[in-house]
């Protein structure tokens, strides 16, 4: 009796393999990639993008329907912030996630290998290529080429250049010293451009038969100054037509001038006082505007290719921006402040199990999404990152997040975000606090409001102790920081 019920289980077991094999060879290759394969990982980084996006509704007229669609697949984050509201320290915290405050970068040099702390950690694409994924890349993802080469295997492309060609003479009528600073419309083809090359570029990657499953990040230089861009992207946006952001009498009134000058001293970009008394508010407006269709566009180009082939059923896509940008919002141009301007930034995550549409105001930060894309595609966590994984939110629907946003531009001046206040505290003791729910201009610093002490000392307390010193030297940045301290004011 006993050998037959053995047999019994034994046939019945042969049944069941032959069965389960059966089924996994006549599925559909997309569900095979599912069940079988890691998931792909595509990263889209525009640099320079503010709020300005139609899902975000940071300006009125903005044309991004390509965004928005991306939008509408998975979750947007609307309380995104970077880590410094300057391009290098923050492509390489976002890339180690480690705060600038514990690097030492914050600022446009030095590069990423010059700081120890730094090399601690694996940077994102890399260590991809170390669980096996083929590593493809392309555009502005680190700070400049020689990291991109440096920390890539063979399939990384540098695209190192800005947005080409540019006009042989200077379209704007800023006679400012950097060359960078000019804006206007061109009159060539979109296939002329750096940014569709990098699109097209991303394109064929994406038609490709990946044995292994990949991560590709896909850099875009647009809507970075200068605002140049095809002139049927500014046809969109007729001049007459351009809505200017909304500001006030007297914004400034209730900030320090350290916190004025910090933001200020020495910078490339147009004065405010300049912008309006040359009648160019407008204007470079209508090129931001047309600049970030310009590349919306291009971001289309490499969701259709997705959406095109059999990975779209495996990939996640995560699109973000270095950092925000001021167009005259507390009369301040580009970025390099603790204002939500420069500091929040678009976020949006799609992919497998990742519910369709929906939106999340919890304080996140760049720096998660290293960590966030480990847990994704089932790899170990890293004990040096500083970052938290976002799949609490993305696949359980979290409401309940016990951190906070931070970014800081050199050593002890911080921002610290929640989700109903943004405190703001500089190396002179100064400070401010913002009602995000109630006065999301941050016209209104409430630092003073006696019955917002408990608020202001809980927020106070997220600031770090350990600062790491400064590295590096010689730019704006450095220099901004340096005079600040010394207590030279910028005279604009």
């Amino acid at each position: 009796m006993a050998i037959k019920f053995l047999k019994s289980l034994f046939e019945k077991k042969i049944f069941f393999s032959i069965v389960i094999i059966t089924f996994f060879n006549n599925c559909d290759s997309s569900v095979n990639n599912v069940l079988i394969k890691k998931p792909n990982i595509l990263l889209i980084s525009v640099d320079d993008l503010n709020d300005w996006i139609g899902v975000m509704g940071g300006h009125p007229q903005m044309q991004t329907p390509n965004i928005d669609r991306l939008a509408s697949k998975g979750i947007l984050f609307t309380n995104a912030n970077c880590q410094s509201p300057v391009c290098n320290p923050s492509r390489a915290s976002m890339m180690t996630s480690l705060y600038p405050s514990s690097t030492g970068i914050y600022f446009l040099n030095p590069p990423l290998e010059r700081s120890d702390k730094s090399l601690e950690s694996t940077v994102m694409p890399q260590r991809f290529f170390e669980e096996g994924y083929d590593v493809f890349g392309a555009g502005k993802l680190f700070h400049n080429k020689k990291e991109n080469k440096k920390y890539i295997n063979k399939y990384w492309d540098g695209f190192g250049k800005w947005f080409g060609p540019l006009s042989e003479k200077k379209i704007s009528d800023f006679d400012g010293d950097a060359r960078l600073w000019d804006w206007g419309s061109l009159d060539i083809e979109d296939e002329e451009s750096e940014d569709c090359q990098i699109a097209n570029w991303a394109v064929n990657i994406l038609s490709e038969d990946n044995k292994k499953p990949f991560w590709l990040g896909v850099g875009f230089f647009k809507p970075h100054v200068p605002f140049i861009a095809p002139k049927k992207w500014f046809d969109q946006y007729p001049l007459e037509s351009i809505q200017l952001p909304e500001i006030i009498d007297g914004d400034l009134n209730d900030i320090s001038e350290y916190a004025k000058s910090l933001s200020r001293y020495g910078h490339v970009a147009p004065s405010h006082k300049w912008v309006v008394s040359n009648n160019q508010w407008r204007s470079l407006v209508r090129s931001y505007l047309a600049c970030v269709s310009f590349v919306d566009d291009q971001v289309g180009k490499v969701l259709d290719a997705l959406e095109r082939s059999d990975k779209v059923h495996n990939t996640y896509v995560i699109l973000y921006s270095d950092h925000g940008f001021h167009l005259g919002e507390k009369e301040k141009w580009a970025k390099r402040s603790l204002w939500k301007n420069s500091t929040k930034v678009p976020l949006i995550i799609s992919g497998p199990g990742i519910p369709k549409g929906k939106t999340c105001d919890l304080p996140v930060q760049l720096l998660d999404i290293y960590p966030t894309l480990l847990e994704l595609s089932g790899l170990a966590s890293d004990p040096i990152h500083q970052g938290n994984s976002l799949v609490p939110i993305l696949k359980k629907g979290a409401i309940e997040w016990p951190y906070v946003a931070r970014t800081s531009i050199g050593p002890g001046n911080y921002s610290i975000v929640s989700k109903n206040y943004r405190f703001i505290q500089y190396n002179d003791n100064t400070a401010e606090l913002y009602d995000r729910i109630n006065d999301p201009n941050e016209w209104y610093n409430l630092i003073n409001n006696p019955d917002l002490s408990d608020v202001i000392e809980e927020h106070r307390n997220k600031i770090p102790n350990q600062r790491h010193e400064i590295l590096g030297d010689g730019s704006l940045g450095h220099e901004s920081y340096s005079f600040s301290e010394k207590g030279i004011l910028d005279p604009n």
